[in-house]
């Protein structure tokens, strides 16, 4: 399959409903969901944390990119990225090209939606202060790579996919 494209890519900070809303959003379009955190443990048979232990996250990058570029060249529904994926300079240049919707969130908000999520590699430790870092450093890369911003604070996640709907014009 090529020559397809995702209807909307979901881009957003740990604790911002990527994976949630990307499922209902799809469920309510009638498309596939696609994660690409999924793509790489489905590829790698193994888990994301375990990538990031076992060989590093600059390896874990590299097969992001690669995953996220495959998918959005062959997925015809919605896309959820992981977290970090918007890092990479070649991915943010690919979706440049595509609707993009940043699902935006507080920190206490995040916070409290991740918890003590240990699958979460880079928020081991003193996960506000990590949580806070890594937001603070990707922000401006979400709002580049953004068609839209939804602001998730206070928002079921049905909610959300309103947002996202009648941003899309649907």
């Amino acid at each position: 399959m090529t020559g397809t494209r995702p209807v909307v890519v979901v881009v957003g900070p740990p604790g911002a409903g990527k994976t949630t809303v990307a499922g209902l959003l799809a469920d309510r379009l009638g498309v596939q969901v696609r994660d690409t955190d999924q793509d790489v443990e489905a590829a790698e048979r193994e888990s994301v944390q375990d990538i990031f232990v076992g060989r590093g996250e600059p390896v874990f990058r590299r097969l992001e990119a690669a995953a996220v570029a495959e998918a959005l060249r062959t997925h015809d529904g919605v896309l959820a990225l992981g977290g970090g994926a918007v890092m990479d300079d070649g991915t943010r240049a690919l979706l440049a090209d595509h609707v993009v919707a940043h699902l935006d969130v507080g920190l206490a908000q995040a916070a409290a939606r991740v918890g003590m999520n240990s699958g979460r590699p880079l928020l081991l430790g003193n996960i506000r202060g990590q949580l806070k870092a890594l937001m603070d450093s990707r922000r401006p890369l979400y709002n580049e790579v953004a068609t839209f911003t939804v602001d998730t604070n206070d928002l079921s996640p049905d909610q959300v996919v309103d947002r996202v709907l009648a941003e899309l014009g649907r």
